[in-house]
C-alpha cells in the first residue's frame, strides 16, 4: 500500500510539469531489499554454528579428561584396562598430526612443491618437536597423576609465551592495553602458585594418599605447559612485522615442513609414551594389548571415547573457521570457546550431583561418607563405569575421614611445622570444602589469564569468506587443548582500510560509510554501431545505439526522477563515445565502434577494452605528469570530497586520484553481455573471491537462462545440471575451465600476465585457430589464465540472468560454435597438462586425469545414446539385441550423410523432425523400463539401479538448491531430448566445424545489400559474341573521375585514402559473416594497472582518414577542430598546407545523438531537474532552505519561460537569461537565510540543470593511443581471396579428420557391443544375482554385457564424484551467503575523528582511504 501511495505522489509531482508523467519502470529498478526469512535463516545459522563450536569443544575436552581419568594409576581399573586407555590417549594426541600429514602430503604431491630452506625448516621442526614433547608429557605423564578437576585447570598456562611476547614487543595500539598481557601473566603465575598450595595442603593432610611425588609432577606440568606455549610463537612475531622474510619464505614450503614436522611429532609422542610407561614406570605389558572376546566393553568404551574426542576436536576447529568466515567472531567463536572450560566444569558437577545416586552400593549422607564408600564398588557391576571413575576422581579432592581420624589419633605422623600451618589457616570444621574452594580459585586465575591473553580476538575484524591462513597462524590444531588452541591461534591481524542504482547506488553517501561501498566505471561496447542512411549516404548511429540512449535516459529518470545531468559526446578514431555521469557520480561510457575503422566481433571488442582499461588508463594513472589535458575537459560533480563538500574537478584528475594508489592485483573487470541482468550482491560475492585469494584470476557466477518455450526449458535444466555438478566438481577438484563472458569478474594482473592478453591478440591464421580462438573466446581466455598458473572459481550464490536461444535453429547454431571450441580448448589444456601442473597449484595430475575421463565420456556420447536407443527398441518393440543395434544406428548414419550433402538450414530442419521422433521413443522407453522392473519384480538390475539412483541424486541435488528446486520439473524434457542434444547436435557441430561464422543474434543482411546497391550508379550485363561482360560503376568511382575532370579541392588527398574511407568488409573468417551489433559491458572498479611508457606520436594517416570521412555540415565556431593539438611540430609530420584548407565539422552522427539528450532542457524537465538538483546538493540539515529554494527557483523558471511550451527547448539566449535570473534569485534567498557557505553547491546545481550535452574532442595523448592500438592490433581485416580459399580447405580438412576420429571411436564401441550381443549372453556375460523386492534372492541371475556394465559403472562413478563435490561446495556456498548481510544504503556512521576502539589492537589504520583499497596482506596465502 505504501508503495502505491509513494508512486502516486511522485506521479503527481511529475504531472505538474508535463502532460506525459507516465514512466516505464524497468525490472530491477527497485532497491535490493532485506528478505526477512533470509535474514532469520542467517541468524539461525549463526546460532547453530556457535552451539556447534561450544558442544564439540565441550565433548572433545570432556572425552580427553575421561580417558586421562580411566588411564590413571589411581583409578579402580585393572592394569590391562589402564594400559588400553593410555593407548587411546596416545591416539588422541597424534590424530591431528596424522590429518595434517595427509593433507600436506596431498598438496605436495598434487598441488605445488617448493624446495625448502634447510635452516628455516630446521628451526620450525625443532620448535614443533619441543611442542610435541610438552604435549606428550602433560597428557601422557602428568595428567593421569591428578584428579579430573586439576586436569581441567592445569592446561590454562599454555598462554605464557604469547603473553610474554606481547609485553616484550609492545604490540598494543594503545599503551594502556599492555595491562591485558600483564594481567594474563600475573593470573597464570597465581594459578600455578595456588595449584602448588592446594597440593601442599593435600600432602600435609594425606588426602587420598597423596605423596611428595605430586610436587615433581606439578613442576613437570608447568615445564611442559611452557613448551606447549611455544606452539603459537608465530602469532606475536608476525604482528610485529618481524621476521617477515622468514615467514614469506616459509609460506612457499609450509606444506613440506608440515609433512616432516607431523612425522617428527608422532615420533616424539611415541617416544615419550614408551620411555615413561615402558622404561620408567614399567606399566606396559605387550600381551595385554590383545583384547579377548569377553572384553568387548573395554574396546567399546576406549574406541568410543577416542573417536568422539578426535571427531569433535576436528569438528570444533572447522566450525570455528566457519564462524569467523560468516562474520560471527564474537557470538559464534570467541564466546563459545571462552565458555568451554566453565561449561565442562558445570556439566561435570551437574552429573556428579544428579547421577551419583545411580551408583548402586554407595552410602548416602555427607560427601565424605559418599566418597569413602566408592572404594567398596571396585569390582562390582555398576550402572556406569565412566561415571564411577569420574565420581571417584572428584572425590579425590575431599579429605578422607578415615585418614583424618588416623592422623588425629597419631599426632606424631604430622610434623609440627605442618600442624602449625594447618592450625593457622585451616578450619577443620569445614575441612571437606577447602579443596573445592582452592580448586575453584585456581581455575578462575587460569581462566582469567587465558582471557586476558586472547582479548584481541573479541575485536578481530575479518572479511567475508576470509582465508583460513588469514584467520589462523597455524594449520595444525591441538586437539588436547582445543579451546585454548583456537583462541591462541587466531591471528593478530594487520588492519585494512575498509571504506569499502543498481551498482551506482553502492557508491554511497560521502558522509557515511557502507560495508560494500565502492566506485566503479561502466563501459558499454557496441560492436557495430553505425549505418549508412539510405538516400543521403550519411553515417549515423543505428537502432541499437538509439535503443541504448533511450534506456539510459529512462533508467536515469526511474532512479533520480530527472534527466541525465552531464553527457559528453566524443568522436574517436574507432567511431565515437558517449559519457554519462550516473546519479552517485560514477561514470558510464558507451563506446560506439565503426567496423570500417576498427575490427569488430566479440574477441576484438574484448581486446579493445582490455587495452583501454588496463593499458591506457593504468599508464595514465601511473604517469600523470606525462599526459597533457585540455582546460575544457568534461567536468562533473565529485562527491568523494571530505566532509561532503562538493567541488568541480576534471574527469582525468578524479580518475587519477581514484586509481593511482591501487595495484593491478586489486583491479577487477566485470565482463557482461548486453542482455545480462544481475543484482549488486552477485558482483560483491565475486569480488570477495578475488579479494581473498590472490591466485584467483577470474570468477563466474550461476547463469540462469531466461525466455519461454521448450528449448528454454531444456536449457534451464541443462544449465542447472552443468552448474550443480560439473562446475562445482571443477571448482572443488581443480579449477573451472570456462568463465562465461556473459557474467565474469577478472583480475587485472591476471589478464596482464605474460602469454595472456598479448597472446589473446593473436589473429587466426590456421584452421584450428579459427575453431579455438574465435568460436569460444571466453574458454580460450580462461585456458590462457590456467596455463599461466591462475585459478578460475565458481560462486553458486552469484546469480545472473541472460537470454538464451528460444528457437531450435538458434540453439543448434550456438552449440555448433561451443562444441568444437570446448573440445579444442580442453585438448589444448590436456596437451600442456604437465607444464600447467607445474605452474598452476590448483591443477593436479589427478584433475588432469579427471578431465581426460570427462572428455572420453563426452566423445563416447553418440555411441552411448545409440546403444540407449537400441535398448529402447528392445523394450518397446521386443527386438533382439543385434537387430536393435542395427536399427538404432540407421538414423545417425542417415543424419551424417544429410549433414555432408545439404545446407545448414536443411540439416537443422531434419534434426528438428528427428528430435521429435526420438522424444516419442524416449518417452516410450522410460515407461518400458519401469514396466520391465515390474515384470522382473525387482529394480535391482543395472539399468534399474542406475535410473533410480540418478533420480534420487538429482532430487537431492535440487533439494540442496531450494531456490532452484522448481527446475527439477524440466528434467523430463531434458531426458526425452537426450538423443537430440548428445547425438544429433554432436553430429551437426562436428560436420559443420568448417563453418566458423557466429550464427546467433546476427542482424539482417538486407540492409547491407541495400547499401551496396545504393552506391552502384551503373550496372549493365553485355554480351558480345561469346563474351559475357559486366560493367559496374560505383558512386566512389564517379567521385574520383569527377574530381579528375573538374580539378576539385580534394586533389591533394591521396587516392588510397579514398579507398580507406570505404567501409571495409570484416572478413575475419573465410566464411561469409554478417554484422553483429553485440553489446559488451564491463565494470572496472577505479583501480590502476601497470603499462610501460609509450611514446606519444601523432599519426598523419589517421588525419587523412578523418578528412575523407566527414560530411559538410556546419561546424560551430566555439568548438575546436578534432585535429587541434598542443604538441610541438617535431612530434609528428605536420602539413600546414592541408590544415589551412580543411575545416573539420562534427560527424553526421553527433547532432542526432546530441538532440536526444537535449530534451533535458525542456521547460518541464528543467523544473523537475532543478528540484532534484537542489535537494541533492544540500545536506539533510538544510531541508528548510532546500524547500524554499525549490519553490522560489521554480517560480522564477516558470516566469522566465512563460512563452516556452512545456515540451519545447529554449534558445541559447533564453537559457543565458534564465541562468542569470536563477542565480540572482538563489543568492537572494540564501542571503535572507544568512547561509552563504552553501552558495557554491546551489550554483553548481543550477549550472548542472542548464548544462547541455557537450561535444568534446579526444585528448591528443588518448587519440594517439587509439591510433597506435588500431594500427597494431585492431586494424580491420581484409584477407585476400587466396588466403580465404586456403583456410577454407584447411577447415574442411580439419573437419574431415575430426569427424573420422570422433566417429571411428564411437563405431568401434557400437561394433564391439554388437558382436557381444551376437555371441550371446550365455558365452560372454557377467552374472548378477537377482533380488526380489523383499530383499531375498530369487535364485535367478541377470546376464549383463561386460562393456555395458563397465561404461555404466564408470559413468555412475563420475556422477558420484561430482555429487560429493557438490555437497562440499554447497557447505562453503552457505558460509558465503550467511556472511553476506549487506543491503543498499545500510550505512554505518563514518567517524569524523580517529577512534582507536574502532580498529584492531595490533594495527595502524588508514583513515583517509577512499573506495575499495586493499593491501598486500589481504591477498597473502
Amino acid at each position: 500500500m505504501e508503495d502505491l501511495k509513494t508512486r502516486g505522489r511522485n506521479r503527481e509531482d511529475r504531472h505538474k510539469g508535463t502532460w506525459d508523467p507516465f514512466l516505464l519502470n524497468p525490472a530491477g529498478a527497485e532497491k535490493e531489499q532485506k528478505r526477512t526469512c533470509f535474514r532469520l535463516a542467517q541468524y539461525l545459522v549463526t546460532v547453530f554454528v556457535g552451539l556447534a563450536v561450544l558442544t564439540t569443544a565441550v565433548v572433545a575436552k570432556g572425552s580427553l579428561l575421561v580417558l586421562s581419568t580411566l588411564s590413571s594409576p589411581r583409578s579402580m581399573r585393572t592394569p590391562k584396562e589402564q594400559q588400553f586407555y593410555m593407548l587411546m590417549l596416545v591416539f588422541c594426541v597424534v590424530c591431528p598430526n596424522v590429518l595434517v600429514f595427509l593433507k600436506s602430503l596431498w598438496r605436495c604431491a598434487f598441488k605445488s612443491f617448493v624446495r625448502p630452506n634447510f635452516k628455516t625448516m630446521s628451526l620450525i621442526c625443532a620448535i614443533e618437536c619441543l611442542v610435541s614433547l610438552g604435549t606428550s608429557i602433560l597428557v601422557l605423564v602428568v595428567m593421569p597423576q591428578f584428579d579430573v578437576l586439576t586436569n581441567l585447570f592445569i592446561s590454562g598456562g599454555v598462554c605464557i609465551v604469547s603473553a610474554v611476547l606481547q609485553i616484550a614487543f609492545r604490540l598494543q595500539a594503545e599503551s594502556w592495553k599492555i595491562v591485558f598481557p600483564l594481567c594474563s601473566l600475573v593470573f597464570t603465575v597465581a594459578g600455578y602458585f595456588l595449584l602448588g598450595l592446594d597440593y601442599y595442603a593435600r600432602v600435609t593432610s594425606y588426602v587420598d594418599r597423596q605423596g611428595d611425588s605430586c610436587f615433581t609432577y606439578i613442576g613437570i606440568g608447568i615445564f611442559s605447559s611452557l613448551l606447549i606455549s611455544l606452539c603459537w610463537w608465530e602469532n606475536p612475531l608476525q604482528a610485529t612485522n618481524r621476521m617477515q622474510g622468514t615467514f614469506q619464505e616459509l609460506e612457499g614450503f609450509r606444506d613440506f615442513v608440515f609433512c616432516i614436522s607431523s612425522v617428527l611429532r608422532i615420533i616424539v609422542t611415541g617416544g615419550v609414551y614408551l620411555f615413561y610407561h615402558y622404561l620408567l614406570a614399567g606399566t606396559i605389558v605387550w600381551k595385554d594389548f590383545v583384547i579377548e572376546d569377553d572384553e568387548g566393553e573395554l574396546l567399546q568404551i576406549g574406541l568410543g571415547l577416542f573417536f568422539l574426542q578426535a571427531f569433535c576436536a576436528a569438528a570444533c576447529h572447522w566450525f570455528g573457521v566457519v564462524a569467523c568466515k560468516i562474520h560471527a567472531v564474537r557470538m559464534s567463536f570467541a564466546l563459545p570457546v571462552c565458555c568451554t572450560g566453565p561449561s565442562v566444569l558445570i556439566l561435570g558437577l551437574v552429573l556428579f550431583i544428579s547421577q551419583s545416586k545411580t551408583l548402586a552400593g554407595v552410602e548416602e549422607g555427607s560427601i565424605v561418607e559418599f566418597c569413602g564408600s566408592l572404594v567398596n564398588l571396585n569390582g562390582k557391576n555398576t550402572t556406569s563405569l565412566v561415571l564411577l571413575e569420574i565420581t571417584r576422581s572428584i572425590c579425590r579432592t575431599s579429605l578422607n575421614r578415615y585418614l583424618n581420624t588416623l592422623n588425629m589419633t597419631n599426632p606424631t605422623i604430622i610434623h609440627f611445622p605442618r600442624l602449625l600451618f594447618l592450625s593457622l589457616f585451616f578450619d577443620y570444621s569445614h575441612y571437606e570444602q577447602w579443596p573445592f574452594a582452592m580448586l575453584a580459585l585456581e581455575g578462575m586465575c587460569m581462566w582469567f589469564g587465558f582471557l586476558a591473553c586472547t582479548h584481541y580476538v573479541w575485536k578481530t575484524k575479518v572479511q567475508r569468506i576470509e582465508r583460513t591462513s588469514q584467520l589462523f597462524v597455524r594449520r595444525l590444531y591441538e586437539s588436547c587443548f582445543i579451546d585454548l588452541s583456537l583462541l591462541l591461534n587466531t591471528k593478530m591481524k594487520v588492519a585494512r582500510a575498509q571504506n569499502l542504482e543498481r551498482l551506482d547506488r553502492y557508491r554511497g553517501d560521502p558522509d557515511k560509510q557502507h560495508n560494500d561501498c565502492f566506485n566503479f566505471e561502466c563501459h558499454i561496447y557496441v560492436d557495430d554501431a553505425f549505418m549508412t542512411e539510405k538516400g543521403t549516404g550519411k553515417r549515423l548511429v543505428n537502432s541499437y545505439v538509439n535503443d541504448l540512449i533511450n534506456v539510459i535516459i529512462e533508467v536515469y529518470r526511474v532512479f533520480t526522477h530527472k534527466e541525465p545531468d552531464e553527457v559528453a559526446i566524443t568522436e574517436t578514431p574507432y567511431g565515437g563515445r558517449l559519457v554519462v555521469v550516473l546519479p552517485q557520480g560514477n561514470m558510464l561510457f558507451a563506446h560506439l565502434k565503426d567496423k570500417s575503422l576498427i575490427r569488430n566481433k566479440k574477441r576484438w571488442s574484448q581486446i579493445m577494452y582490455l587495452y583501454y582499461l588496463l593499458g591506457w588508463k593504468g599508464y595514465v594513472a601511473k604517469n600523470p605528469q606525462k599526459i597533457k589535458y585540455k582546460t575544457e575537459s568534461f567536468q562533473s560533480l565529485d562527491r568523494d570530497s571530505l566532509m561532503g563538500n562538493c567541488y568541480i574537478r576534471t574527469t582525468h584528475d578524479r580518475e587519477i586520484d581514484n586509481r593511482k594508489n591501487i595495484s593491478d592485483d586489486n583491479t577487477y573487470i566485470l565482463a557482461l553481455d548486453g542482455d545480462t541482468d544481475f543484482q549488486p550482491k552477485a558482483v560483491i560475492l565475486l569480488v570477495d573471491r578475488l579479494r581473498m585469494y590472490y591466485n584467483v584470476g577470474a570468477a563466474c557466477g550461476r547463469i540462469h537462462p531466461t525466455g519461454m518455450g521448450p528449448m528454454v526449458w531444456y536449457q534451464k535444466f541443462e544449465y542447472a545440471v552443468g552448474h550443480w555438478l560439473q562446475k562445482t566438481a571443477e571448482h572443488v577438484f581443480g579449477s573451472v575451465l570456462c568463465s562465461p563472458g556473459c557474467f565474469s569478474l577478472f583480475r587485472g594482473s591476471a589478464l596482464m600476465d605474460d602469454n595472456v592478453l598479448k597472446r589473446y591478440t593473436t589473429k587466426s591464421s590456421r584452421a584450428s585457430e579459427y575453431v579455438q580462438y574465435d568460436q569460444g573466446e571466453d574458454r580460450w581466455l580462461c585456458t590462457l589464465l590456467l596455463q599461466q598458473g591462475w585459478r578460475v572459481e565458481y560462486n553458486a550464490a552469484s546469480d545472473a540472468y541472460t537470454n538464451s536461444p528460444q528457437e531450435f535453429k538458434e540453439f543448434y547454431n550456438q552449440r555448433r560454435r561451443w562444441g568444437p571450441s570446448t573440445l579444442a580448448n580442453t585438448l589444448d589444456l590436456l596437451h600442456s597438462g604437465s607444464e600447467t601442473v607445474k605452474k598452476n597449484s590448483s591443477i593436479s595430475r589427478l584433475y588432469i586425469f579427471y578431465q581426460m575421463f570427462t572428455v572420453g565420456s563426452s566423445i563416447l556420447g553418440p555411441a552411448s545414446v545409440t546403444l540407449m536407443i537400441a535398448g529402447a527398441f528392445q523394450f518397446v518393440f521386443k527386438m533382439t539385441g543385434t537387430l536393435s543395434i542395427i536399427v538404432a544406428s540407421i538414423p545417425p548414419v542417415f543424419y551424417i550423410i544429410i549433414c555432408f550433402i545439404t545446407k545448414a538450414n536443411t540439416q537443422i530442419n531434419i534434426a528438428g523432425i528427428m528430435s521429435v521422433l526420438y522424444a516419442f521413443l524416449m518417452t516410450a522407453s522410460f515407461f518400458s523400463i519401469i514396466g520391465d522392473m515390474v515384470v522382473q519384480e525387482t529394480f535391482l538390475t543395472p539399468t534399474g539401479v542406475f535410473l533410480v539412483s540418478m533420480a534420487i541424486m538429482y532430487l537431492v541435488t535440487a533439494i540442496l538448491h531450494p531456490e532452484e528446486f522448481g527446475l527439477i520439473i524440466y528434467g523430463l524434457m531434458y531426458f526425452i531430448c537426450i538423443p537430440s542434444g548428445y547425438l544429433l547436435l554432436t553430429i551437426y557441430s562436428l560436420v559443420n566445424m568448417n563453418n566458423v561464422s557466429w550464427g546467433t543474434r546476427e542482424s539482417n543482411k538486407v540492409e547491407a545489400e541495400a547499401k551496396t546497391i545504393h552506391n552502384v550508379l551503373c550496372d549493365k550485363n553485355c554480351r558480345l559474341c561469346c563474351w559475357d561482360m559486366k560493367v559496374q560503376v560505383t558512386q566512389e568511382a564517379e567521385n574520383v573521375m569527377f574530381q579528375k575532370i573538374t580539378g576539385g579541392q580534394l586533389t591533394l588527398i591521396n587516392p588510397e585514402l579514398l579507398k580507406n574511407n570505404q567501409p571495409t568488409p570484416q572478413e575475419t573468417t573465410p566464411m561469409q559473416q554478417s554484422e553483429e551489433p553485440s553489446k559488451e559491458t564491463e565494470k572496472e572498479e577505479n583501480k590502476p594497472v601497470q603499462l610501460e611508457k609509450q611514446e606519444t606520436k601523432y599519426n598523419p594517416e589517421t588525419k587523412y582518414k578523418q578528412v575523407a570521412s566527414i560530411s559538410s555540415s556546419d561546424y560551430s565556431s566555439d568548438k575546436k577542430s578534432i585535429l587541434s593539438s598542443d604538441s610541438d611540430e617535431d612530434d609528428y609530420d605536420y602539413r600546414p598546407d592541408l590544415a589551412e584548407k580543411i575545416n573539420l565539422p562534427a560527424s553526421d552522427w553527433v547532432n542526432p545523438v546530441k538532440e536526444e539528450f537535449l530534451k533535458k532542457l525542456t521547460c518541464a524537465n528543467m523544473a523537475k531537474n532543478l528540484k532534484e538538483q537542489i535537494r541533492y546538493a544540500l545536506p539533510p540539515s538544510e531541508d528548510e532552505l532546500a524547500e524554499e529554494l525549490v519553490i522560489m527557483l521554480n517560480d522564477r523558471l516558470t516566469t522566465e519561460l512563460s512563452r516556452v511550451g512545456p515540451e519545447d527547448i529554449p534558445s541559447n539566449s533564453q537559457l543565458e537569461e534564465l541562468r542569470e535570473a536563477l542565480t540572482r534569485q538563489a543568492r537572494q534567498t540564501m542571503k535572507s537565510h544568512r547561509n552563504t557557505k552553501l552558495e557554491k553547491r546551489v550554483m553548481s546545481a543550477i549550472e548542472k540543470t542548464l548544462t547541455a550535452p557537450q561535444v568534446r574532442q579526444l585528448d591528443e595523448d588518448e587519440n594517439d593511443f587509439w591510433n597506435k592500438l588500431l594500427d597494431r592490433y585492431l586494424k580491420p581485416i581484409n584477407d585476400s581471396k587466396e588466403h580465404q580459399e586456403e583456410v577454407t580447405k584447411e577447415l574442411k580438412s580439419l573437419r574431415n579428420k575430426a569427424v573420422f576420429l570422433y566417429f571411428i571411436i564411437n563405431i568401434l564401441w557400437v561394433v564391439a557391443t554388437f558382436f557381444l550381443q551376437a555371441i550371446g549372453n550365455d558365452v560372454i556375460s557377467i552374472k548378477i544375482p537377482k533380488y526380489l523386492p523383499n530383499g531375498t534372492l530369487s535364485g535367478e541371475y541377470l546376464k549383463v554385457e561386460p562393456l555395458s556394465l563397465m561404461f555404466l559403472l564408470s559413468f555412475a562413478i563420475l556422477l558420484l564424484i561430482q555429487f560429493l563435490a557438490m555437497l562440499y561446495h554447497r557447505v562453503y556456498t552457505l558460509i558465503h551467503i550467511v556472511s553476506y548481510r549487506s543491503k543498499e544504503k545500510d550505512y554505518l556512521e563514518k567517524p569524523t575523528t580517529y577512534d582507536p576502539e574502532l580498529e584492531n589492537d595490533y594495527i595502524e589504520a588508514n583513515p583517509g582511504a577512499i573506495g575499495l583499497i586493499l593491501t598486500s596482506e589481504d591477498l597473502q596465502s
